[in-house]
C-alpha cells in the first residue's frame, strides 16, 4: 500500500507527539516525515520536501500558520493543509476556507475525527494518482498517434492549408524539428518497374506500394551524411524535404537527389527521376517549393533518366532585388545590445550571405547599409555614445561606404562598427551598474537600523526597477540584498555586544529589527548561540 508523506507543525513538542499518538499512520496510509516549531522552518522544509499533508496550528512564532499556508500555496499548490486551533473564531475559519485547507479542527483534537479526515484525504490523494495515470495514457495514446499526425501535417505544409501562427503551433506540439533558414522539397518517382515476372495485375499493384517504401529507405541511408533533412511518403511521391542553412547549400541538394536517382535505378532496377523546387524561407511558403518541384518533374522527358531537375534551371526567374527588411536590421540591433560576439557575427553573416545570392548591386547595398547606420547612431544616443566614437571624427558615412568595391569589405566594415557600438554600451551598462551598486550598499550602511529598509525603498531612491536592481546587485556583490543587509545588521550587532552594555532587545533596535525574539533567532542561525549566550561567553572568556 502506497503511503503518503505528512509535515506536523507546532511550536509545543507535547502538542506534536499528542497529534502522532492518536493515528496509527501506517494503517491509515501515511508516514510524517517531519516537525517544524514554525511557519518559517515549515515553508524551508516543504520546499525541500514536499509532502504531501501539512497539519499546522495557528498561533506560533515568527510566521503564524495561516501566513505560512498562504505561502506553501506558491510554493507547493498541491499539498493538502489542515488547520488545528484553540479558538473556535469565525475570522480565523473564514481565511483558512480561502485558501482552500482540507480541515479547520478545533483543539483538543479527538482521534475518530482525525481518522475520518485522513480517511477523506487519503481517498482524495488516490484519486489525484489515478487521475495522473489517466492523463499518462492519453499521452501515451497521443505518442502511437505522433507519427501518423505528423504525416498529415506535413502533407497539410506541402498544400499549404495552414496558417503561419497555426504551422508554429502543430510544429511545437509535434515536436518536429524542421527549424532552418531556408527550406526546398524534392518529388521522387520511378517511371516503370521493369520486373520480368511481375505479369498479373496484383503483382504490379503490390510491387508499385512496395517501391516508394524502399525508395524513402534509399533516400534515408545515402542523404543523411550530406545535409539535413526530412522524408516521407506521400500520394506516391516519396518527398524529401532540405533544411538548409544558406541558400546556396541548394547545390548540395541537387548534387544528393542526383546520387538518389542513380543509386535507386541501379538497386531496383527502376527509372527514376526527381523534381526539385523553387527555395523558400519559411515553411508558410513551402507549398510553393512543393508545386515547383513538381513542375519540374514534369520535364523529366527532356533530359536523361535517373536525375534530379532543378526548376531554376528549367524555367529561370529575373532577378530579384531585395531590401534589407526592419526586421533584419531590428535583430542586428538586438545583437549588439544583448547577444554574444558569435551571434552578432552571425546575424551580419547572414545579411551578407543573403544579398551575396540575391544579385543585388553593390550601390543598392550601400544605401540598405545606410539605414543601418542611422539605426547605429539613434542606438548610440540611448546611451550617449558620440557618432564620433564609433566611426571615427573624420568619417564620413556615405563617402566612405562608397570607397568599397566588394561585399565582404562591406561586410568585414560593417562588422567592425558593430563590434565597437556593442563594447562602448557594454561598458557604459558595467559603469552604470558598479555606481548603483555602490550608492546601494552606502545607503545600507547608513540606514540598516531602519526597521521599514527594503529593495522597494532603495529602488524607489535609486530610481530603478527592482527586477535590474536585483540582478546587478548579486552581480557585483555574490549575494542577494536580504542576505546582504542581515549580514550588515549581524555585524552590527556582533560589534554592539562586545562593545555596549545594552539587552540584546535594545541591541535589536538598533540593528533594525522590530522584533527582538525573530533578532535572536536570526543571530543564533548566523553564529550558532543566542544573542545572551554570546555575550556571556566574551565575558567568560574576558574573565580567563
Amino acid at each position: 500500500m502506497s503511503q503518503y508523506s505528512v509535515m506536523l507543525v507546532d511550536d509545543e513538542e507535547e502538542v506534536r507527539q499528542a497529534i502522532i499518538k492518536k493515528l496509527n499512520w501506517e494503517e491509515a496510509g501515511f508516514h510524517v516525515i517531519a516537525y517544524a516549531e514554525n511557519g518559517e522552518e515549515a515553508l524551508e522544509l516543504a520546499e525541500n520536501l514536499r509532502p504531501d499533508v501539512v497539519m499546522t496550528d495557528i498561533h506560533m512564532p515568527f510566521m503564524d500558520g495561516l501566513t505560512m499556508c498562504r505561502k506553501l500555496k506558491s510554493i507547493a499548490k498541491n499539498t493538502k493543509i489542515i488547520i488545528f486551533s484553540g479558538y473556535d473564531e469565525f475570522e480565523y475559519a473564514r481565511e483558512a476556507i480561502q485558501l482552500e485547507v482540507e480541515e479547520y479542527i478545533l483543539k483538543p483534537i479527538d482521534a475518530v475525527k482525525l481518522k475520518q479526515i485522513f480517511e477523506r484525504i487519503k481517498k482524495s490523494l488516490d484519486e489525484e494518482i489515478e487521475e495522473k495515470r489517466n492523463i499518462e495514457r492519453l499521452k501515451n495514446y497521443y505518442y502511437e498517434s505522433l507519427p501518423i499526425m505528423k504525416e498529415q501535417f506535413m502533407g497539410s505544409l506541402l498544400e499549404g492549408t495552414l496558417e503561419e501562427n497555426k504551422i508554429e503551433e502543430l510544429k511545437n506540439l509535434y515536436d518536429s524539428d524542421l527549424d532552418a533558414n531556408y527550406y526546398a522539397v524534392a518529388v521522387i518517382r520511378s517511371e516503370s518497374l521493369n520486373l520480368e515476372n511481375a505479369t498479373e495485375n496484383r503483382q504490379e499493384e503490390m510491387y508499385s506500394h512496395l517501391l516508394p517504401v524502399s525508395q524513402k529507405q534509399i533516400v534515408d541511408e545515402n542523404l543523411e551524411s550530406i545535409f539535413s533533412y526530412r522524408s516521407f511518403i506521400y500520394l506516391d511521391w516519396v518527398i524529401v524535404i532540405a533544411l538548409l542553412e544558406e541558400s546556396k547549400d541548394i547545390s548540395k541538394f541537387i548534387n544528393g537527389m542526383n546520387q538518389i536517382c542513380k543509386i535507386t535505378s541501379r538497386m531496383l532496377n527502376v527509372n527514376t527521376s526527381a523534381g526539385i523546387g523553387q527555395p523558400c524561407n519559411s515553411l508558410a511558403r513551402l507549398s510553393h517549393s512543393y508545386k515547383s518541384a513538381k513542375s519540374a518533374f514534369e520535364y523529366k522527358i527532356l533530359v536523361e533518366p535517373n536525375q534530379a531537375i532543378y526548376i531554376q534551371d528549367i524555367e529561370p526567374k529575373a532577378e530579384e532585388r531585395i531590401r534589407i527588411d526592419e526586421n533584419e536590421v531590428q535583430t542586428i540591433m538586438k545583437d549588439i545590445k544583448v547577444g554574444s560576439k558569435e551571434e552578432l557575427q552571425e546575424s551580419i553573416n547572414q545579411l551578407i550571405l543573403k544579398v551575396k545570392y540575391s544579385k543585388i548591386s553593390i550601390s543598392q547595398l550601400q544605401l540598405s547599409i545606410m539605414e543601418i547606420f542611422v539605426e547605429l547612431i539613434r542606438l548610440g544616443r540611448v546611451y550617449e555614445v558620440d557618432v564620433e566614437q564609433i566611426a571615427g571624427e573624420d568619417f564620413n558615412w556615405y563617402q566612405d561606404i562608397s570607397k568599397f568595391s566588394t561585399l565582404d569589405e562591406i561586410g568585414s566594415f560593417l562588422l567592425g562598427i558593430c563590434m565597437k557600438v556593442r563594447r562602448l554600451i557594454r561598458r557604459e551598462r558595467t559603469d552604470t551598474a558598479k555606481l548603483i551598486t555602490q550608492k546601494a550598499i552606502a545607503y545600507i550602511d547608513e540606514n540598516y537600523s531602519n526597521q521599514e529598509l527594503s529593495v522597494d525603498m532603495i529602488c524607489s531612491i535609486l530610481n530603478v526597477s527592482a527586477a535590474y536592481f536585483s540582478t546587478i546587485f548579486k552581480k557585483e556583490t555574490g549575494m542577494g540584498f536580504v542576505n546582504y543587509l542581515t549580514k550588515v545588521r549581524m555585524e552590527q550587532a556582533l560589534h554592539l555586544l562586545n562593545s555596549t552594555s545594552e539587552k540584546a532587545y535594545t541591541i535589536a533596535g538598533q540593528v533594525g529589527y522590530a522584533e527582538p525574539n525573530y533578532f535572536s533567532y536570526v543571530f543564533k542561525k548566523e553564529y550558532g548561540v543566542s544573542p545572551s549566550k554570546y555575550r556571556a561567553n566574551q565575558v567568560e572568556k574576558n574573565e580567563r
